[in-house]
């Protein structure tokens, strides 16, 4: 077999008989010769570690490179990226143009357009019109934004967690994952390399709402608390971060269950929020410690299924 006979199924030989590095250097081999699917495990690669070390720009390009042999996994992972601007440059109307190319892909890209066509955005994917607040307490900067996404928004930040749902766990002393002691639910991060442009224009609209720049927040985290299932009272700033966990936004995506209200002890506030209100509160003072009034939890569920969307804000930039 030569190179120029091999194709990528014999990658996947080479892989399942554990000729790992031969395998390797066959995706080298065929990347070089432009393969779609050798491109996109090569992207992969350099996105996330492995055989080699992350190299999230070199990945960007190498998605750019497998979309233009046609793969589709390679075209709607740089469309994202184009959108957001992650990694290279930002071409926000070049996005949005190529998501109308990829309706026939993925039934989901289709709900994306149809989501962004609905909204009312700037050139830059940015919201127009600066959200309204309802001022919730004179101690602590808590806002409700009544109705800030609409339900058909909510259902398509539902699809894209979907099938992504793990259980909440930290890493104790020694390494160990363990369950999270605090939050019993489980979670769905929409990371960069899956936040499509529609994600990307929400979580902007969050970014208005709480008067920071986009690039200051973490991914949108997509929670899922079930019967029972709850967040004990925390602090979401953390004591000595360097770029401090400043505010957060919550967004109810649904509302058919019971319990599972958002509080906040020290202020006497409980908010029980419908789909689609925001809630967004400050967690730090301004030398970056946690606030004592900010401490809050998500009460217990009695029935039904909650789901909420979080998204922690960092005080300056956290995009790459």
């Amino acid at each position: 077999m030569t190179h120029l006979q091999a194709s990528f199924a014999d990658v996947r030989s080479l892989a399942q008989a554990g000729r790992l590095e031969e395998a390797f250097e066959l995706i080298l081999k065929l990347s070089e010769q432009k393969d779609p699917e050798a491109l996109v495990t090569l992207a992969d690669f350099y996105w996330q570690g492995g055989p080699v070390d992350p190299d999230p720009r070199r990945a960007r390009d190498l998605y750019r490179r497998a979309s233009d042999a046609g793969h589709p996994q390679g075209r709607i992972a740089y469309t994202n990226l184009l959108g957001s601007g992650l990694f290279g440059s930002r071409d926000w109307k070049g996005a949005v143009d190529r998501l109308q190319g990829e309706t026939a892909l993925d039934p989901y890209r289709a709900r994306v357009l149809a989501a962004l066509n609905a909204m009312d955005l700037a050139p830059d994917g940015a919201p127009r019109v600066a959200p309204e607040s309802q001022k919730l307490s004179d101690e602590l900067e808590v806002d409700f934004f009544p109705g800030l996404f609409s339900a058909a928004e909510c259902n398509l930040v539902l699809a894209a967690a979907e099938n992504r749902y793990l259980r909440s766990t930290i890493n104790d002393s020694q390494g160990r994952e363990v369950p999270h002691p605090l939050r019993s639910s489980e979670g769905a991060a929409l990371h960069w390399l899956i936040e499509d442009p529609a994600i990307q224009a929400l979580n902007r609209r969050l970014a208005a709402a709480s008067q920071t720049p986009y690039e200051n927040a973490e991914p949108l985290l997509v929670l899922r608390y079930g019967r029972g299932q709850e967040y004990r009272r925390h602090f979401d700033a953390l004591p000595g971060l360097q770029n401090q966990r400043a505010k957060t936004a919550l967004v109810y995506l649904n509302d058919e269950y019971s319990g599972g209200e958002t509080e906040f002890p020290k202020l006497n506030i409980k908010v029980k929020g419908r789909r689609g209100d925001v809630l967004v509160f400050r967690n730090a003072a301004s030398n970056g410690a946690p606030d004592p009034l900010s401490e809050h939890a998500g009460l217990p569920v009695t029935s039904g299924v909650k789901y909420l969307g979080s998204r922690w804000i960092r005080a300056d930039r956290h995009l790459p």
